[in-house]
């Protein structure tokens, strides 16, 4: 079963520094720093979300409804590193936290993986209504300088048409009206997770 709900209950470093960022735009001055700033956390979130790619690590939390069928749990943004806990909240609101002797985390599958062991089971209690399983995990490549390149190409260039284009529609020579197209879904869809 593939997680799909993920959010981020830590905030990640960035891939690409201010002055990376700032010398591929060819800007030499301090003005728009702060706009440079919004745009590196801007680049690095849709890259990561085109790719499907955590980039550097962080803390995610997803929720599921109901146990998978299959025994296993697909886990969102790779590369998983490991598995903080898995609690579940049953009908009556009682919380309660899966026994880390009854699963297995796969960190080498992309996506990582939750199992379950051999003669183990999901718990049999009722399931409140609507996340009722709470995984939180950790997720991303490590420090910023394990992410592959490819994906750091993809933030800088996210981030020069971004600083270049600041309207999706763009009026050449006041005749004809132009979308802009995003440079870098193709470095992104390379290895696309999902």
């Amino acid at each position: 079963m593939k997680i799909k709900n993920v959010r981020e209950s830590s905030i990640p470093t960035d891939v690409v520094t201010l002055a990376e960022a700032k010398l591929h735009c060819r800007v030499d001055h301090d003005l728009e720093d702060a706009m440079f700033t919004r745009l590196l956390g801007v680049a690095r979130r849709q890259c990561e979300q085109i790719s499907g790619w955590a980039f550097t690590t962080r803390t995610l939390v997803s929720k599921l409804d109901h146990w998978p069928n299959d025994g296993c749990m697909e886990l969102l943004y790779p590369p998983l590193q490991s598995v903080t806990s898995i609690v579940y909240i049953d009908a009556a609101g009682g919380s309660h936290t899966v026994s880390l002797s009854d699963y297995i985390v796969d960190t080498h599958s992309i996506p990582g993986k939750v199992l379950l062991k051999n003669n183990a089971s999901w718990p049999g209690e009722s399931l409140q209504v609507g996340n009722a399983i709470t995984i939180t995990y950790v997720a991303g490549f490590g420090i910023a300088t394990a992410v592959p390149d490819v994906y750091k190409q993809a933030m800088l260039l996210t981030i020069g048409h971004l600083y270049e284009n600041r309207e999706s529609i763009v009026v050449l020579q006041g005749v004809s009206a132009i979308q802009v197209p995003q440079a870098v879904e193709w470095l992104l869809l390379t290895d696309r997770v999902y």
